[in-house]
């Protein structure tokens, strides 16, 4: 299967931020991708106050986004934010194309670095994988990935390819970090993984803020751990083949899953 991986800067305006979703999937669908995945907070970037412009999944931004997907025939991966029933917001990935309607919320908050994601957003709670032309996929968002037993479900679902839409932190250490933790979760699950960073501010001209809004470097990480695709700071689409049988390939010779003696279902 083709993905598209689309790292771009998204500001504070959903109406801009639609204009470029679909400019990416129509881009991607002629690199013939069936799937495109764009960052967390692709609705509005942080730094943005999120409860006024949270809609649900049948709300505006969403069904533009249906559309979308629609015209490019192809399944659209991005992040928005949906009210949440304590008044704070759900950072959730609305996943929607031909065959597949799902939305995930992200599970584990960003309360580090000095920054308090849970003030404003309320944690998900259930681990979502979907199927897209019959290859089982997961979703997690960013600070997920600092948690291997969410990539690890998403393997014990079936899942062969776990997608990871971003807002990266900046600041020392953390692009060292990225590329460590990528690489650890499509290991650790034995899993391809696609992580979609938002562009770094800088690059496109946007004034960065304390808020994590991206560093870039997006990336296809095989499930032996290689990096396979990289982007570099700046938006960019990337295109990859995933090579489903190259899973199993991996998991006959690390049988990490089958080895497990905690942490099964």
């Amino acid at each position: 299967m083709r993905i598209a991986l689309s790292q771009i800067t998204a500001g504070p305006d959903p109406g801009r931020n639609l204009a470029t979703v679909r400019e990416q999937a129509l881009r991607a669908a002629e690199a013939g991708a069936r799937l495109v995945v764009l960052p967390e907070a692709t609705m509005a970037r942080f730094g943005t106050p999120l409860g006024p412009l949270a809609e649900p999944l049948d709300g505006p931004w969403a069904t533009e986004v249906r559309r979308i997907a629609r015209e490019a025939d192809l399944v659209v991966v991005a992040g928005m934010f949906t009210p949440a029933q304590d008044g704070r917001v759900a950072n959730t990935l609305l996943a929607t194309g031909p065959g597949v309607e799902a939305s995930y919320d992200k599970i584990h908050l960003y309360d580090a670095f000095g920054f308090a994601e849970s003030d404003t957003v309320a944690p998900g709670a259930q681990v979502v994988t979907m199927e897209v032309d019959g290859i089982r996929v997961g979703l997690a968002t960013c600070y997920d990935v600092r948690f291997p037993e969410l990539f690890r479900a998403h393997a014990d679902a079936g899942a062969v390819l776990s997608l990871l839409p971003a807002s990266w932190g900046a600041g020392p250490g953390k692009r060292d970090q990225w590329d460590l933790l990528i690489r650890a979760r499509a290991l650790d699950a034995t899993v391809w993984l696609a992580a979609v960073d938002q562009a770094a501010p800088a690059t496109d001209g946007t004034r960065p803020t304390t808020a994590p809004t991206g560093i870039g470097h997006s990336a296809v990480v095989g499930p032996d751990g290689t990096v396979r695709e990289r982007l570099g700071p700046e938006p960019g689409l990337l295109t990859a083949d995933i090579d489903i049988e190259e899973v199993a390939s991996v998991r006959r010779k690390v049988s990490v899953l089958a080895n497990r003696k905690l942490g099964r279902p």
